[in-house]
C-alpha cells in the first residue's frame, strides 16, 4: 500500500519544517514539501492517490532505535516477556531494539542466541536484535558471532546474574583483542561495590536506606571501570561502547569532538540518569533503583549537557529492566535493579525539550541517527528514499498524567507514575505497518507475519 502523511511538521536531520512523508511497500518513497506538487510526475501521481493522513499539529520523527533493553525472556518470563515488552515500546515510538544476554539461561550460546531471535520474528512488532553474551569461558561463542546479524558482544564489567560476570583479566583483555564486532560494556567496578556494601552494612545491618545506593554503586566504582574499559580499547584497538554512563567524572574518558565515523569508543545515556536524581530516592524508593545507580543532581546536569553536538554522550537508551512491583517491594539488599522505561522515554525526552535542556532536533539525532550510525545499520534512522519507513507521529500539545492505565509492559507499573507529560505517541508505524494508534497495538491479520524485522548490520 501507499501512504501520504501531509502537513507533518518534519524532524530530522537537524532541521524542523513542514512536509509530506510518502512511503510504500515498506519503504520510504519521497519527502518532502507538497508531494502532490512534486516535479516528478510519478511522485505526484502517487502521492495523490495514495491513502491519506492529515498530519497537521503532528511532529513525525523517525523511529527510536533503543541500543539496550532487557525483555527477560526465556526464563524470566513472570516480568516480561518479548511480546509484552516489545508492543510497550512501539507504543512509546521505539521502532527497534537491542536486547540484553542476561536472560535464563543465558545467550551465551549461538544456539540459545538463535532461539531469541526465533521467539521474536514470531511476536515482535519492533525491529530486533540481540547480543551475545560474554563469560570467562565462552570466547569461542563470541567469537562465532557473525557481526553482519548480530548488534555486539555484551560484557559485564559489573555484577551480574549468574556468571556473566567477566572478571579474569586475560579473558577479558583476549575478548578486547579478538572480538571483531562492537563490544558493549556494564562498567562497575565490583571491588569498589564490595567494600562500600560491607561499609553500609556494618553500618546499617539489613536496613540500608535507599539513598546509600549510589554510594554503594558509587562514581568511583563507575569511573574506575569505565577508564579500566577504555584503556583495554586503546590498548587492543576494541570497538568499545560503554552503556548507561550515570556520572560526570566519566564523561572525561570520551571524546565528544571526533566525529562518530572516527570513533573507536563511544558512549551512552539512559532515561532515568536524565531524569532523576538522588533526591528522589526519598519518594520513589526501589522504583528507581538501577545499577548503575541514580546518583547527585550535578551528575544529571553534567550528562544532560552532554547531549549537545560536541558533548561526550554519543546516543541515548533506556535500559528498559523490569521487574514485579511485588520484587521491588522489598528491603535494599533484596529489591532488584532495574525498571520498565520503553513507554515513556520519548515523551520524557519532550519533556525535556520543554525544560530547555534538549533541543528537539537532538531527539531524532541521539535516537535514531547517530544510534544507526554507531551500529552501522543501514537504510534505517532516518527520513530518506528508500530507507525503511520506520517513523512516529508525536502530538507535542497533549498534556496528560501517568497513571496505571495504559501501562504495556507486563509488570503493570512504572517510576513515571503521577509525573506530567506535555506530548503523547499519537501513530507508530514500522515497516510501513502502522502498529500503534494512540490508544492500542494494531496486530497483523491471522496469518500475517509481524511488522518488526531481523536488524541487519553493515560491517
Amino acid at each position: 500500500m501507499t501512504h501520504l502523511f501531509f502537513g507533518a511538521t518534519l524532524v530530522h536531520e537537524g532541521r524542523i519544517e513542514t512536509g509530506d512523508l510518502l512511503i510504500e511497500g515498506g519503504l520510504i518513497k519521497a519527502i518532502g514539501p507538497d508531494l502532490k506538487q512534486h516535479a516528478d510526475a510519478a511522485i505526484a501521481d502517487a502521492a495523490h492517490n495514495a491513502i491519506q493522513h492529515d498530519c497537521s499539529g503532528l511532529h513525525l520523527l523517525p523511529g527510536l532505535i533503543d541500543d539496550q533493553v532487557h525483555f527477560r525472556e526465556p526464563g524470566l518470563t513472570h516480568k516480561a516477556e518479548i511480546a509484552t515488552e516489545s508492543r510497550a515500546a512501539v507504543a512509546g515510538g521505539i521502532t527497534s531494539f537491542m536486547e540484553m544476554p542476561n536472560t535464563i539461561p543465558q545467550a551465551l550460546t549461538q544456539t540459545l542466541l538463535q532461539d531469541k531471535y526465533e521467539r521474536a520474528a514470531e511476536v515482535s512488532p519492533a525491529n530486533y536484535s540481540f547480543f551475545m553474551g560474554a563469560s570467562n569461558g565462552n570466547l569461542k561463542d563470541v567469537l562465532d558471532t557473525d557481526p553482519s546479524r548480530v548488534c555486539g558482544v555484551k560484557v559485564f564489567m559489573g555484577s551480574s546474574t549468574g556468571d556473566m560476570l567477566v572478571d579474569d583479566a586475560t579473558v577479558l583483555e583476549g575478548i578486547f583483542k579478538e572480538c571483531p564486532m562492537l563490544i558493549a560494556t556494564h562498567c562497575e567496578d565490583e571491588a569498589t561495590i564490595r567494600a562500600n556494601a560491607a561499609a553500609a552494612k556494618a553500618r546499617y545491618g539489613e536496613d540500608v536506606p535507599l539513598n546509600q545506593h549510589p554510594l554503594i554503586r558509587s562514581a568511583e566504582a563507575c569511573y574506575r571501570s569505565s577508564s579500566r574499559a577504555v584503556e583495554l580499547a586503546d590498548k587492543t584497538g576494541a570497538r568499545l561502547h560503554v552503556l548507561h554512563i550515570s556520572t560526570a567524572k566519566e564523561l572525561s574518558l570520551f571524546d565528544g569532538k571526533k566525529d562518530l565515523s572516527d570513533k573507536r569508543i563511544t558512549a551512552e545515556a539512559c532515561t532515568h540518569h536524565l531524569w532523576f536524581t538522588d533526591a528522589d530516592y526519598a519518594d520513589r524508593g526501589t522504583r528507581i533503583k538501577w545499577n548503575p545507580a541514580v546518583k547527585t543532581s550535578e551528575d544529571r546536569a553534567a550528562i544532560r549537557a552532554a547531549l549537545k553536538p560536541g558533548g561526550a554522550i554519543d546516543v541515548l537508551a533506556t535500559d528498559h529492566a523490569p521487574h514485579t512491583i511485588a520484587e521491588k517491594a522489598n528491603s535494599y539488599w533484596k529489591a532488584p535493579s532495574g525498571g520498565p522505561l520503553v513507554q515513556h522515554a520519548l515523551v520524557a525526552l519532550y519533556e525535556g525539550v520543554a525544560q530547555g535542556w534538549l533541543d528537539l532536533t537532538d531527539i531524532p539525532r541521539l535516537t535514531a541517527h547517530r544510534v544507526a550510525r554507531l551500529f552501522n545499520i543501514p537504510n534505517r534512522g532516518f527520513l530518506r528514499p528508500g530507507y525503511a519507513a520506520d517513523f512516529v507521529l508525536v502530538n507535542p500539545k497533549s498534556p496528560w498524567t501517568v497513571g496505571p492505565e495504559g501501562i504495556l509492559s507486563k509488570c503493570g507499573w512504572t517510576p513515571f507514575a503521577g509525573d506530567q507529560f506535555s506530548a503523547q505517541v499519537d501513530q507508530t508505524w514500522v515497516n510501513g505497518t502502522q502498529v500503534w494508534d494512540g490508544e492500542r497495538i494494531l496486530e497483523p491479520n491471522q496469518g500475517q507475519p509481524q511488522a518488526g524485522q531481523r536488524l541487519i548490520f553493515d560491517r
